[in-house]
């Protein structure tokens, strides 16, 4: 089944429907968002992506990321992205939207209007292995040094909305 996105003005007005793929080989502005899963200890959730992913496999990411649906809301989007991926569900809260561009080794390219979603959980997720190879719990701190040392290790999303967002995500969680 071929998936659309919902391609966006900077505003994130709705301007129609392409298929992921055609967006991304043309580096078209679309909607997109990335859930972060804290647990009691404010830990953050990090998921390593499955080897067959046709980008950034093997790579640690957020607890979850993709594209809503066309009249699916964020959180929908993100509860159900959630389940699809980690096998368990959420409260999500929408805390911040930016936009950034990725370029990709394979010709792709995200250019993603993403707006950043926390919840919280404290249980261990039952993992989809066609979308994920592994997860750890990190401290925001230890994430931050690890991207540092091994930026290699890191989807290149993450590292832009860890770099520009650091500060709101780590207030987040301290308030939850």
């Amino acid at each position: 089944m071929k998936e659309n996105v919902i391609l966006v003005d900077t505003n994130d007005e709705p301007l129609g429907l392409m298929e992921k793929i055609e967006a991304h080989e043309k580096a078209l502005l679309h909607r997109a968002f990335s859930v972060f899963i804290f647990n009691d200890k404010g830990e953050l959730m990090l998921q390593q992506r499955a080897a067959g992913k046709y980008h950034s496999p093997l790579l640690w990411t957020n607890t979850c990321c993709s594209h809503q649906r066309d009249g699916e809301s964020n959180i929908a989007a993100g509860k159900r992205r959630l389940m699809e991926e980690m096998g368990f569900t959420a409260e999500l809260k929408e805390v911040f939207s930016f936009i950034y561009k990725a370029p990709f080794d394979n010709g792709l390219t995200e250019h993603e209007l993403d707006h950043v979603m926390v919840g919280f959980y404290n249980d261990a997720p039952v993992v989809n292995r066609e979308e994920v190879e592994a997860y750890k719990w990190m401290s925001l701190e230890n994430v931050k040094k690890d991207i540092e040392d091994k930026p290699e290790l890191y989807t290149a999303w993450f590292k832009i909305i860890f770099e520009k967002s650091y500060e709101k995500i780590a207030n987040y969680n301290l308030t939850k």
